[in-house]
């Protein structure tokens, strides 16, 4: 009886090592959840660098672009617009 004892010992202890142990069940599940969320962080930085090489290509061909730019986020005005201020 006693070494029916030690055997379910041993099963339930290398069950718990294949679990919970090092390079385990566990540690498998919470690795592929890490590697899918740095797959789907490298392809939002794909896409953004896709978008910002876009831009540099807009910004050093096409000079309309560079003068929405200037006029919509530096506040420029062209020669001959007329600009009304509006105070409080």
């Amino acid at each position: 009886m006693k070494f029916g004892r030690y055997i379910i010992i041993f099963v339930l202890f290398v069950g718990l090592m294949i679990t919970f142990g090092n390079r385990g069940l566990w540690d498998s599940y919470v690795m592929r959840k890490q590697l899918q969320n740095l797959r789907k962080a490298n392809q939002n930085i794909v896409h953004e660098n896709a978008s910002l090489k876009k831009e540099i290509n807009l910004l050093q061909s096409n000079l309309s672009y560079i003068e929405m730019i200037a006029r919509n986020d530096l506040g420029m005005v062209k020669q001959g617009d007329v600009v009304f201020r509006i105070s409080k």
